[in-house]
């Protein structure tokens, strides 16, 4: 027994923020589902970074027909997805369609365009045609509405790109009114990605420029602070009176998803934003270095989520006395998660237009 699996014990899924051709087309994916991994996550990052910075997907486009670059991406992107989603449906099919996911995100140019988001997310539902498929939609104030709607359609959303509490409420009472929408809610399964390590980097930053010691004394607290309010909402909403109904009916509660995971401050415990947020019903999704750090030298510490609620909630409320405006950081990250996507997504179409020449 490795200790993803250990986590899987403590109520903790441990899904895979990577995707490249070789994962799929060899046992690399396999191998990991063996370890412990239950799921697999993607987003406009990594496929930039796994066709630009490899000639794993020469082959297939010197085959395509297609001379557009977001076609193109379409047909690499599909096949990778839609062969690991083959690759978990045991996974699937064993958990009751607890787990074994893989996502794949709508274009982030829509990322403020509700129609636009909505057919996107349909497209890439009827093109991958796999149950175990989650399409992921930033939770802007466009993609709020589209989850509800999407979540309505039976598709299964991964609600990305959430920062703040208010980020956390919207997506959640989106996904409760979606499926009381739904022709056969309990057949939908939606995360909950509440970004993690980022909110440190950006709280830490203002924290050093005040400079007090309060305010240093706070630094590397804020994010895991906050994950855990998000938690305890997320306990309020699913296992609460507003979604009794639903569940004894078999509809499952929408999972908190940590993602952001890794630790961008070098002298921070590389594995903190694993071991400080096991909780029960929730889903980890961690790179592959994260991964391997947790494996070598992590702690589960079952319930570690659950600690110090109250503690955690004086420490975000004191950020305003410190002279930090944390509601603001939170709503830029999510301005800049969106803009480094899209950034990324087009640096992704412009490599690809050079391979097709």
């Amino acid at each position: 027994m490795t200790k993803l699996n250990e986590l899987d014990q403590a109520g903790q899924s441990i899904w895979y923020d990577f995707i490249r051709r070789d994962m799929v087309t060899g046992s690399g994916l396999a191998d990991l589902v063996t370890e412990g991994i239950r799921g697999v996550t993607s987003n406009p990052s990594i496929f930039d970074n796994a066709i630009g910075g490899s000639d794993l997907y020469d082959e297939q486009l010197a085959a395509l027909t297609t001379t557009d670059a977001q076609a193109a991406f379409d047909a690499l992107a599909i096949t990778d997805i839609k062969d690991a989603a083959d690759i978990l449906a045991g996974v699937y099919s064993d958990s009751g369609g607890h787990d074994g996911y893989v996502s794949l995100e709508v274009s982030p140019r829509l990322a403020h365009d509700t129609d636009g988001t909505i057919a996107d997310a349909r497209r890439l539902w009827a093109q991958v045609d796999r149950p175990n498929l989650m399409v992921k939609v930033p939770a802007t104030r466009a993609g709020i509405p589209a989850i509800e709607e999407l979540t309505a359609d039976g598709i299964n959303i991964n609600a990305t790109l959430m920062f703040s509490l208010a980020d956390y409420e919207a997506v959640a009472n989106a996904y409760v009114r979606g499926t009381l929408r739904a022709t056969d809610p309990t057949r939908l399964a939606s995360v909950a990605s509440f970004f993690v390590s980022r909110v440190d980097a950006a709280t830490d930053a203002a924290l050093d420029a005040i400079g007090t010691p309060e305010a240093l004394a706070a630094r590397g607290q804020a994010a895991i602070a906050n994950a855990k309010l998000a938690y305890r909402r997320y306990q309020e909403i699913f296992e609460g009176p507003q979604f009794e109904e639903q569940a004894n009916k078999g509809v499952r509660a929408q999972r908190a998803l940590w993602a952001s995971t890794s630790t961008k401050n070098p002298t921070y415990r590389d594995v903190m934003y694993v071991e400080d947020l096991i909780g029960p019903n929730t889903v980890n999704t961690a790179p592959p270095a994260t991964i391997d750090a947790f494996l070598d030298h992590g702690t589960v510490r079952t319930g570690s989520l659950l600690a110090d609620v109250d503690e955690a909630a004086a420490l975000i409320a004191s950020l305003p006395e410190i002279g930090v405006d944390f509601d603001a950081i939170t709503a830029q990250l999510q301005v800049d998660g969106v803009a480094s996507f899209a950034a990324a997504y087009d640096n992704l179409l412009g490599t690809i237009s050079a391979k097709l020449g």
